[in-house]
């Protein structure tokens, strides 16, 4: 496979998967933390990083409006809820156990 296919595949996959991240506003951002130990805003972080080292500048907010298709602060009033003590135990945990 050549360089140029890989890129469009892997771009392509990178947009199913933000697709699929904003059909399921339910999974919160502290479930993803626990599971996969990612989120949303680390992509969102991922992408900014990315762009800065092509040269591109891009904000924090703006990196995390791509990532959940509209401002972050409107989708976490519209979706995001405080985190459960059992959550707040499981992404302790699971810290634990990552930098363990």
């Amino acid at each position: 496979m050549d360089q140029a296919t890989r890129t469009e595949l892997e771009a392509a996959a990178f947009r199913r998967l933000l697709d699929h991240l904003r059909q399921r506003s339910d999974v919160q951002n502290i479930d993803l933390m626990i599971g996969a130990g990612f989120c949303r805003n680390c992509l969102a972080d991922w992408y900014r990083e990315a762009a800065e080292a092509k040269g591109l500048s891009l904000t924090r907010e703006a990196a995390r409006e791509i990532v959940y298709g509209e401002p972050f602060e409107a989708w976490k009033a519209r979706h995001q809820r405080d985190a459960t003590p059992e959550q707040l135990a499981a992404f302790a945990a699971a810290q634990k156990k990552s930098h363990g």
